[in-house]
């Protein structure tokens, strides 16, 4: 996928990690924050943290999610592109239950639109660089 390819508003979301790395809480453990967007506009339609672990977010996480971001767009996209290293079955399937048509895209191909938020998380609280060690 390339950087000049062009969404219709609200055609596709990408689903992703806004963190590199867990965040530690003291209440919660090691927190991963998944960010829900609209391709097309880069808007942040939901965040939600979610713990880490190995099955990714709950059912309940997912649907929260999803839920959220039909609230802010005020309609559900046609296409879900999900990071291929991103484990998330609580969300594909929560995607195709709402009719949603699913995509697993490599993360690097994703960069040029959720590069920035990334970045702009990684500022706020932290974490390395990419070209850090």
């Amino acid at each position: 996928m390339r950087a000049s390819l062009r969404f219709e508003l609200n055609e596709a979301w990408i689903v992703f990690r806004l963190n590199e790395q867990p965040i530690p809480t003291e209440q919660d453990g090691d927190l991963d924050f998944l960010a829900l967007m609209d391709a097309a506009s880069r808007f942040i339609l939901g965040v939600t943290p979610v713990a880490v672990g190995p099955s990714g977010p709950t059912p309940l996480e997912a649907k929260r999610l999803l839920r959220d971001g039909k609230t802010c767009a005020a309609c559900s996209p046609r296409t879900l592109m999900v990071p291929t290293d991103l484990v998330a079955p609580c969300v594909i399937d929560e995607a195709e239950r709402l009719g949603i048509e699913l995509r697993r895209v490599e993360a690097e191909q994703l960069v040029a639109f959720i590069g920035e938020a990334q970045q702009g998380f990684r500022e706020r609280f932290g974490g390395r660089d990419a070209g850090q060690v």
